[in-house]
């Protein structure tokens, strides 16, 4: 918890043994930060909107799960550490963001965090999250014999720095299919493929973020996926981002197979 009251990051545990993580849903951004900010990153564009709305099924599924509280302008979780590309010769974004997906300054002239403030940040929200994320992946192998890890991320549809025309809706990540196996990685794309009124691609523009990659160990019993959503399946990609759950309604039973199927194939494979 920081020193302001906000915890850095929601958990719950489940009975079973996969974790679904959301490092970018957060919102929130200290005031000490707010106040070095843009009006365009206080309307934090890039947030993964309403994602616990979206997947308000987990309970049910008896899956743990861990949430940012806050903003990936204040630190981006799914970014090494070190700050390395994890798309080498690709544009992105980096763990302390300095401007928008649409390259607005995040940071008022002068204000940026320098090197001392980028460790102070990773120390106080990013060690957090993943020293959680990886004890709960630990205690679900340890009790299962297999941990099964879903990164939940989304996207707006059209974001021309990052990839050429409309975005496929459902864009599975398994870094290239070193974070689980082949199996698994195949019958999940086959999920997402019969659900025919959307498009599906697997390791394309999205292979997985630092979490897919850091803790998708197969050879260790642990499998990682992500999942980059396109945003349109399920809300308004337009400020002031509002969830739409007349569209969230028809894409929400393809999210449940999806994780069930890592269920099941965590019971055959325990």
């Amino acid at each position: 918890m920081t020193s302001s009251g906000t915890p850095i990051f929601k958990f719950h545990q489940g009975s079973t043994p996969l974790l679904v993580s959301m490092p970018h849903v957060g919102t929130h951004i200290p005031l000490s930060i707010a106040q070095c900010m843009t009006e365009d990153a206080l309307r934090l564009a890039d947030t993964d909107w309403h994602l616990e709305l979206l997947y308000d099924f987990l309970d049910e599924l008896g899956c743990s799960t861990i949430a940012a509280t806050h903003s990936r302008y204040v630190i981006d979780l799914n970014r090494p550490p070190d700050n390395a590309n994890l798309y080498p010769g690709q544009d992105t974004t980096g763990l302390c963001p300095i401007d928008t997906f649409d390259r607005q300054p995040l940071y008022r002239e002068g204000m940026l965090p320098d090197g001392a403030e980028i460790e102070r940040r990773t120390a106080a929200y990013w060690k957090p999250y993943h020293d959680a994320l990886q004890a709960e992946l630990q205690r679900l192998r340890a009790e299962h014999g297999v941990a099964m890890l879903w990164d939940a991320h989304s996207i707006a549809s059209i974001v021309p720095r990052f990839f050429e025309g409309k975005l496929t809706d459902f864009n599975l990540g398994t870094a290239s299919g070193t974070s689980c196996t082949d199996e698994l990685a195949h019958q999940l794309s086959a999920i997402a493929n019969s659900a025919s009124v959307y498009t599906t691609a697997l390791n394309g523009r999205f292979k997985g973020g630092y979490i897919t990659r850091q803790y998708g160990r197969p050879a260790d019993n642990i499998h990682a996926v992500q999942l980059e959503l396109s945003q349109i399946t399920y809300m308004e990609e337009s400020f002031p981002f509002r969830f739409n759950e007349k569209v969230a309604a028809q894409v929400r039973p393809t999210l449940n197979r999806l994780l069930e199927a890592m269920l099941a194939w965590a019971q055959k494979h325990r």
